[in-house]
């Protein structure tokens, strides 16, 4: 895409990402009485803080709306292990797979939605003693190379697993024996491919097994106890279900994905019970055979073919959005989705008394909404209210009748019609133009559309709108290769890309870097993303300040999705280095401090190496004439907070006491600030008087301030 024509005036300001400074939430209302408060980071949600029961419904678009991404590559989260082993049943092949894994190494494979992942993490966590401690490693992990970490973990879950990446025989003995030494152990997870799998278990004497999913009766009774413990309260609800409706739904195909979305719409169901339309909204599916039926009849119908598109790609969006650009890829396409060309031998035709069909793009009552919707099998949703940046709007979604019809279709398409991914993509480009938030459905098109077209150019179409001026493109680039690197083949390669592009001079695919990074790619793979985004950042200069300001959201971002030690630790080390990535580190810790003070604080209660990082980055920036003003204000607020409860209190105490064993001209200024607050109540001011009074008698031995106390006198 080329640089945005100056003649268009000045972008729309709600193209750029948000202003790190926003993201801050005061803390004021985060702490009563020393209960625990929370922060709350979610671009595009609704959010219901209140206790409800029954008619709730939320629909989050884009790449990220379903939740925080699974790990692929560093630690998995705790909270996961736990929801995975949450309501699991065991499938007829779980004791095989235990007694397999037994040996350190189980290759499991199956096809996708049959609960791989789940399932392994419930090995890894039986086989480790009911140990989270568990590491989630990418696909292009070289197995003959790989060292267990030396952190803990009991258990390595690997992602797909390329073909030059097995091991020998010989490698494969030495990879049991560091997981045996390391007392771990690892499943690696595979596609259903039989060639493959048959070459596997020839060639390196290994029993891979097949992960089948569970009867879907047996996974809704587990997730059902899980989710609903109290058995008086989950007969009522099952009570309520029409006789013999939930063996209806519960088909033997059914995947243990939409089972699990069944058990939450029964689950959150109000005093009426499970709506049997919802239950059947969360089980509708699209098969492949039902994708050339859909589009058979639209193959004459240029206008109902270009809105089936536009549905797929935008499906969630105000219907005008989806007809909009509908009649923009109708016009792009110049006849191309027709079989009847506009003028291909009209002539010839008439003098031969022959019927001429020659759709006019001109006519405005081409077609009716319910006709297009009744033609696409797709529905106009009741109006929702939306809010975005300051004001708030009304939409009628279009969606699909059926599941995931939207992603089959567009995977349909693009492989057995040639001439059309050039069309599509150039369509998803210009759309990009008009609407910054069309990013994320375009973002997620384009990344499985890599998966789908394959070759050594899969990531071209991606690497054009990484180098656009526009922040959309920029932005629709970085959610594509997260999408691309869903794929174990792509991975490896989406991977490569973002490290050179990191190094490059051109400030764009920099900034494309730093925002894949704060988007799935980057929270699946926390460890590469703080390296790529210190290789990213170049200073606040000029263009970079673009750059500076997606670094600075995706470390937030990267740090509010559980990594808090992770890039607490790594900016520590910049901070010891001299130049730009010194200058990061100090500029990033307010903004991380005010987003979780939480954590930060539970840290410095607890004492520890990262609560001895805290206080020596808290020291240094305060002594920090351009940064001060920053990082005191959080830090006041922290002391006015913790007067509301016995929680908070001690951590700040620690903070300001340690800062006080060693005064410098930062903690002596904050000290004033907290001596001069009008809150009466503010946790600290007896530390502050004490320590300012010693300094000002010239008393070097600082370090009674630790020793003292808040109930104290000065």
């Amino acid at each position: 895409m080329s640089a945005a024509d100056p003649s268009e005036g000045p972008a729309d300001p709600s193209e750029d990402l948000a202003d790190e400074r926003g993201l801050g939430l005061g803390l004021r209302d985060r702490a009563m009485d020393g209960l625990p408060y929370s922060l709350i980071i979610a671009p595009q949600a609704n959010i219901n803080t209140g206790s409800v029961r029954g008619g709730q419904h939320v629909s989050n678009s884009g790449v990220l709306a379903h939740g925080r991404p699974e790990a692929h590559e560093g630690p998995i989260s705790a909270p996961e292990v736990q929801g995975a082993c949450a309501g699991f049943a065991e499938p007829a092949w779980f004791g095989t797979a235990l007694a397999e894994l037994d040996g350190g190494l189980l290759f499991l494979y199956g096809a996708a939605g049959t609960g791989r992942r789940t399932a392994a993490l419930n090995l890894l966590q039986r086989h480790s003693g009911s140990s989270t401690d568990l590491c989630a490693l990418d696909g292009d992990v070289d197995l003959s190379a790989w060292r267990p970490a030396g952190t803990g973990a009991r258990g390595y879950l690997v992602h797909g697993l390329l073909p030059q990446y097995l091991p020998g025989p010989a490698a494969l003995a030495n990879l049991r024996r560091l997981l045996r030494d390391a007392d771990a152990r690892m499943v690696v997870m595979l596609p259903h491919e039989p060639d493959r799998i048959r070459a596997l278990a020839r060639d390196l004497h290994v029993v891979p097994v097949r992960c089948d999913p569970p009867p879907p009766r047996a996974v809704f009774d587990a997730r059902l106890r899980a989710a609903v413990p109290d058995p008086d309260r989950r007969g009522r609800l099952l009570g309520r279900l029409e006789l013999g409706l939930l063996d209806s739904l519960l088909a033997p195909g059914l995947l243990p994905f939409q089972v699990a979305g069944l058990v939450t719409a029964t689950a959150a169901s109000g005093g009426d019970g499970p709506d049997l339309a919802e239950l059947r909204e969360h089980l509708d599916s699209l098969a492949r055979t039902d994708v050339p039926e859909l589009l058979d009849p639209l193959l004459r119908d240029p206008e109902g073919l270009a809105f089936l598109l536009a549905t797929c790609v935008f499906e969630g969006f105000d219907h005008q959005v989806v007809r909009d650009e509908a009649d923009r890829l109708l016009a792009l396409a110049d006849g191309r989705l027709g079989d009847v060309l506009p003028n291909g031998g009209g002539a010839a035709r008439e003098d031969r008394g022959e019927d001429r069909k020659q759709p006019n793009p001109d006519f405005v009552f081409r077609r009716s909404l319910d006709e297009l919707l009744n033609v696409v099998r797709a529905g106009c949703g009741p109006r929702e209210i939306r809010r975005h940046n300051r004001f708030a709007y009304s939409v009628e979604p279009v969606r699909f009748t059926r599941h995931r019809q939207a992603e089959t279709v567009l995977q349909y398409v693009w492989r057995q019609y040639g001439q059309l991914p050039g069309l599509l993509t150039e369509w998803l480009k210009a759309a990009l133009l008009g609407d910054a938030e069309l990013a994320g459905p375009v973002g997620q098109v384009m990344g499985l559309a890599a998966g789908w077209g394959g070759g050594r150019r899969a990531l071209r179409h991606i690497e054009e709108l990484a180098g656009t001026d526009r922040a959309s493109g920029r932005a629709a680039a970085a959610y594509a290769l997260g999408v691309a690197a869903r794929d174990t083949v792509l991975v490896g390669e989406t991977k490569y890309l973002l490290r050179r592009w990191s190094e490059r001079s051109d400030w764009r695919l920099r900034s494309t870097v730093a925002c894949a990074c704060g988007t799935e790619f980057g929270l699946s793979r926390p460890g590469v993303a703080l390296t790529l985004l210190r290789s990213a950042y170049r200073g606040v200069k000029g263009e970079e300040e673009k750059v500076a300001r997606s670094v600075r959201l995706s470390l937030r971002s990267l740090s509010a999705a559980g990594n808090q030690s992770t890039v607490l630790r790594r900016i520590s080390e910049w901070a010891e280095r001299p130049g730009e990535a010194a200058h990061l580190a100090l500029d990033i810790l307010p903004g991380l401090l005010d987003d979780d003070p939480e954590w930060f604080l539970a840290e410095l209660r607890a004492g520890g190496e990262d609560a001895e990082l805290l206080t020596a980055l808290v020291r240094r920036i305060l002594d920090d004439d351009s940064r001060f003003d920053a990082v005191c204000r959080v830090l006041i607020d922290w002391c006015r907070v913790a007067a509301w409860g016995t929680v908070l209190r001690p951590a700040v105490e620690t903070l300001l006491t340690d800062l006080a064993r060693d005064l410098g001209r930062g903690a002596l200024r904050l000290f004033v600030e907290i001596d001069n607050d009008k809150d009466p109540d503010i946790v600290g001011r007896s530390i502050a008087q004490y320590a300012l009074t010693a300094w000002r008698r010239g008393d070097q031995h600082y370090h009674r301030a630790a020793a003292y106390s808040n109930g104290g006198t000065s």
